[in-house]
């Protein structure tokens, strides 16, 4: 059986082909390596996944033919689709590379697996399509009608997306909402990675809302774990749905919608105190006003999860910091 990983040379996508070539799976990934980050980063995690299981592709998944081409010569059964432009700040700077690829791509995979009968696709949504919603805990039940930003608009359009699929086509679909992931290989643009480049160059940290975020920061074994946990529990339709007491998460139709989180908020600047112990330097702060798009707290119901896979993340936030300045360390040499 063949799993495809789309964006297998990124953050989450190289974790999760590395975990499923560790149990035995076979893998195809792909990616279209471009650079809206360090380019020689993404090469670094494919130099990781050098397996006799493993087949790397580089091609935009909005690309439909070569996405169909793929589908059938290596008979793939099941997709983990993360390939997708990331970034809310970036939305709004690049709005059209958001269209292209979180939204024609998304087409171009879901179609293929409905012509090809996979077994289940699980798709990376993202806990800002909460948006303007201000009841913590986020539950996959609340309403999200009200992103804040063009990428968590095209997130929530992907869930919207394979509900169709599911109940038209009976296809099992799965979508991920993913809170603030970090860790070992993480990307340049994230918060953990600039303020751990500013504080060893002895350089100013920006923080934003004037470190009034709240995150519910979530290690990165601890969304692999999840993912990997829901990609073997195909869901199936339940005939018997009440439609009039309908909420965005269930379904008559095979579609399931979890968040993947740590269920323990963090106060930003307790974060930015957990780097500076690891780091074991202190960080000059510039703070700045909240920044359009931005999310001001967030906070994972995670109940769902637990009840239908029996998982939770636990990493703290403090052992994840840990690893992640190991990794940075030994990769850049510092």
């Amino acid at each position: 059986m063949s799993t495809l990983v789309t964006g297998a040379a990124g953050f989450i996508g190289s974790h999760v082909s590395q975990y499923l070539l560790n149990r035995g799976d076979t893998v195809i990934g792909i990616d279209n390596l471009n650079d809206y980050y360090d380019v020689n980063l993404k090469h670094s995690r494919l130099e990781n996944l050098t397996h006799k299981n493993f087949t790397f592709i580089k091609i935009d998944i909005s690309d439909k033919d070569e996405i169909d081409a793929i589908f059938k010569k290596h008979k793939i059964k099941k997709v983990v689709n993360l390939a997708a432009q990331a970034g809310v700040r970036y939305s709004i700077e690049n709005p059209w590379s958001y269209l292209n690829s979180n939204l024609t791509g998304f087409l171009s995979i879901i179609e293929a697996c409905r012509h090809n009968k996979i077994e289940h696709l699980v798709y990376a949504s993202s806990s800002s399509v909460y948006g303007a919603n201000t009841n913590l805990p986020f539950r996959v039940e609340d309403n999200v009608d009200h992103p804040l930003s063009l990428y968590a608009a095209t997130k929530k359009s992907n869930e919207l997306m394979a509900h169709c699929y599911s109940n038209l086509y009976q296809l099992p679909t799965t979508g991920l909402r993913f809170f603030t992931v970090y860790g070992p290989w993480g990307r340049p643009d994230m918060a953990l990675f600039l303020f751990t480049k500013n504080i060893l160059a002895k350089k100013p940290i920006q923080v934003f809302n004037y470190g009034n975020h709240t995150r519910d920061f979530t290690f990165i074994d601890d969304i692999v774990e999840g993912i990997i946990r829901v990609l073997d529990n195909t869901p199936k339709g339940n005939p018997e749905y009440d439609f009039s007491q309908s909420n965005p998460a269930s379904s008559s139709a095979p579609y399931r919608l979890y968040n993947i989180g740590n269920n323990n908020p963090v106060k930003l600047m307790d974060y930015i105190q957990s780097i500076e112990n690891a780091l074991g330097m202190k960080a000059e702060i510039e703070l700045l006003p909240l920044q359009k798009g931005d999310v001001p707290d967030t906070e994972a119901d995670v109940s769902k999860l637990i009840s239908d896979v029996g998982f939770k993340p636990e990493t703290s936030v403090q052992d994840g910091i840990n690893k992640f300045i190991k990794w940075f360390r030994d990769y850049y040499n510092c």
